[in-house]
């Protein structure tokens, strides 16, 4: 059995429930897949979802906790503790020897309780990591860099990916803030990238573009953020871009999301007079295609000094959509160095907005260049991030795990707990 656990899950909309969602059932067509989540806590629509239930080839147990507000420090650690011990009972219970266990690193705690559990009973554990402690809290501003607490988690996490079986980690910059933690390569890392959702966003024009009609935007040159607004994200600078730019009348910014620093952008929107920006609020994942598509150009975004401790999973679908991108972040991440080698846009520093003014300004002022750049960004994710293609990675991730078992056993004692049920995925990955 492989127990998939992740606080977030089918049908949160959320990016990790999104992808973890696709992950499992991707597997459940070769291994039978347990998933161990939380109860739906941010949508008070989804509350009342049944605890167990069975969905496209996956059985899901979802476990109690609290859903204090996740904005307010207090009651987000609150949620993060009672979500993980009631999720480490629920594998108590379930996990059997041979069994396998993929997690999630958010929260922080769920990964060390999942590995207990394992440890336990006799599982194996891989740990998939979406952002990297102590540098994704410390650049949140959450604690200071060098403090005991950075420094006692520093050493946590690094105990915690030698411990592990195999640890996936979403780009480049991230496998080597991790080998930098162990203090040199590590054979357990791999290097799994997120998708793009090339089935359900897909270029398109702008006329009779929704958005764009609901805000009175059809004539603008629109620059599009979407996602998180987040402490992680440098978002100050992109308003300080948009600042620079007040007096270009044709030049409009468009936020799509939520997150902790919305309220400062609101204010920060109002106190600068700044008419060209547009807040349109957090829509469903469903309405992507609209909203990527509502762009000339889009923006992802990291901290300065945030290389290698989180991947911007939006940047997939941007390319999906056939927009070029100006990534504003360090220029050894993993998606700064994916805009350049794919040639779909501009990496700038994320402590410039007149050099993010720049790159917009250039944008704007070749539209033959701007097609070129697009047409380039869709045919890179077809090519490089499809979903059967990432998704393939995986299955050759735990067909791996398998193989190593059956090697390790003695001739004619194959087991049979953890074999795939069908045909092995391909494996001939590049």
């Amino acid at each position: 059995m492989l127990h998939v656990v992740s606080e977030l899950y089918y049908p949160e909309d959320a990016a990790t429930a999104h992808y973890m969602t696709g992950v499992a059932e991707h597997l459940a067509r070769c291994w039978p897949v347990r998933v161990v989540c939380a109860k739906p806590k941010y949508n008070t629509q989804l509350r009342h979802l049944p605890k167990r239930e069975r969905h496209n080839g996956v059985e899901i147990h979802r476990c109690w906790c609290t859903t204090f507000d996740k904005n307010h420090l207090l009651g987000r650690a609150i949620n993060v503790v009672t979500a993980s011990l009631s999720m480490l009972l629920a594998l108590l219970v379930s996990l059997r020897r041979g069994d396998r266990a993929l997690v999630v690193t958010n929260p922080p705690v769920l990964p060390f309780v999942v590995l207990l559990a394992c440890r336990a009973r006799g599982a194996s554990c891989c740990l998939r990591i979406d952002d990297v402690y102590p540098e994704a809290m410390v650049h949140g501003g959450l604690i200071r860099p060098g403090a005991t607490a950075a420094q006692l988690l520093n050493w946590m996490n690094r105990q915690l990916y030698r411990r592990m079986n195999q640890v996936v980690v979403l780009g480049r910059d991230m496998r080597r803030l991790v080998e930098q933690k162990l203090g040199g390569p590590s054979g357990n890392l791999v290097v799994i990238p997120n998708w793009a959702d090339l089935d359900i966003v897909a270029p398109a024009g702008r006329r009779g573009n929704k958005l764009l009609r609901e805000y009175g935007l059809e004539d603008k040159f629109v620059v599009g953020y979407a996602g998180n607004i987040g402490r992680v994200q440098a978002v100050e600078v992109i308003v300080g871009a948009a600042r620079q730019l007040k007096q270009a009348r044709d030049i409009h910014f468009l936020f799509v999301g939520a997150g902790q620093k919305l309220p400062w952008l609101r204010r920060a929107i109002e106190q600068g007079g700044l008419e060209n920006v547009t807040l349109a609020g957090q829509r469903a994942r469903a309405e992507q295609d609209e909203f990527l598509n509502a762009c000339e150009v889009g923006v992802v975004s990291l901290a300065l000094g945030m290389s290698g401790a989180g991947v911007p999973s939006r940047l997939y679908n941007l390319m999906a959509a056939g927009r070029p991108v100006i990534a504003v972040m360090d220029d050894d991440c993993e998606a700064a160095m994916v805009v350049r080698e794919n040639q779909i846009g501009w990496v700038v520093p994320p402590d410039d907005p007149q050099k993010i003014a720049d790159a917009i300004v250039e944008a704007r002022s070749d539209r033959q260049r701007l097609r070129e750049l697009g047409a380039r960004s869709r045919r890179a994710a077809e090519e490089n991030y499809s979903r059967e293609r990432v998704l393939a990675m995986y299955g050759a991730l735990f067909q791996g795990v398998d193989a190593e078992r059956g090697a390790a056993g003695s001739a004619g004692q194959a087991t049979v707990e953890g074999q795939p049920r069908e045909q092995p995925l391909p494996s001939e990955l590049t």
